[in-house]
């Protein structure tokens, strides 16, 4: 792999805290319900930042949503008397687009946390039933000095205002789309989910430091013949996993994709698995392996 940008010097000893910024669901495999296990087995200190509660997550037909942001900010002022150290700020699902300044606080509080970006807004071409232009709009605005972005194809026709495309890209396609992640102001992108219906799916790393997205690296991986709720979050979350142990970037979205991968074969074993999402217990091991 070329990509060998470093963000983040493991001391073997060191356990980094990761502030989390993501909802809670009560039911179903994805948010904090994924970050917190994910991020632990990779060795992190993980600071849950709810930023809203769901009885269950939004593909489920009823579903209860809280929008916490009225709490955020007497939550994060305690923190702030509590001397709170952080070395990462890792954003995903928000509950209104107010929260947009409250991770932009974090940013501000922390200067020198990493920007870890997974802008959750939808999938398949269409936005989360609680998302609104606003909340996607002000979510545009995390992606300019993110040290991951780490969007979708979906996602990154939010941010870009392009008109989505599908899943299937072409290679040059690819790098325009890229390249105008890149333009927004990220330093790094991870675009994730290309399929070309041949087997595999496709996930391609850029790096600002690096050039141009002409520069970027592709990683290829088994597509399994079923779908699952929740790869994404697992996806996001091993990756910046990976990253805090020290992995490079284009190594940390491969051990990402593999650990989805490899998550998503225990998956379809389960009851009711498409659904409730992706069960990734049995594959915490893979991650738990890089700090050991």
């Amino acid at each position: 792999m070329t990509n060998d940008v470093t963000l983040f010097d493991r001391d073997p000893q060191y356990i980094p805290r990761v502030a989390a910024v993501h909802d809670m669901c009560g039911y179903g495999k994805c948010s904090l319900t994924a970050a917190i296990p994910i991020l632990s087995a990779a060795g992190c200190d993980v600071c849950p930042v709810p930023t809203a509660l769901f009885s269950a997550h939004t593909m489920y037909k009823d579903f209860t949503f809280h929008d916490t942001t009225d709490m955020l900010p007497g939550y994060l002022d305690a923190w702030r008397k509590e001397n709170v150290e952080l070395d990462a700020v890792y954003s995903g699902f928000l509950g209104s687009a107010d929260q947009v300044s409250i991770i932009q606080r974090l940013y501000t509080e922390y200067p020198n946390s990493l920007r870890l970006v997974d802008p959750v807004m939808g999938d398949a071409g269409k936005m989360y039933p609680t998302y609104t232009k606003e909340l996607c709009d002000a979510m545009g605005r995390l992606a300019d000095g993110a040290d991951i972005l780490m969007p979708n194809l979906t996602e990154a026709s939010i941010l870009t205002g392009r008109d989505y495309p599908g899943q299937n890209i072409k290679d040059e396609e690819v790098t325009s789309w890229v390249q105008a992640l890149l333009d927004l102001g990220a330093k790094n992108v991870v675009l994730k989910g290309i399929d070309r219906n041949d087997g595999s799916i496709r996930n391609y790393v850029a790096s600002a430091a690096l050039g141009d997205a002409s520069h970027m690296v592709e990683l290829e991986h088994e597509k399994l013949p079923f779908m699952i709720h929740g790869t994404g979050d697992a996806f996001a979350s091993s990756l910046c996993g990976a990253i805090m142990a020290g992995k490079n970037l284009a190594e940390s979205a491969r051990i990402a994709g593999e650990f989805v991968r490899s998550a998503m074969m225990d998956t379809r074993n389960q009851p009711h698995y498409q659904e409730r999402g992706v069960s990734f217990e049995l594959s915490l091991f893979e991650l738990t392996s890089l700090v050991h």
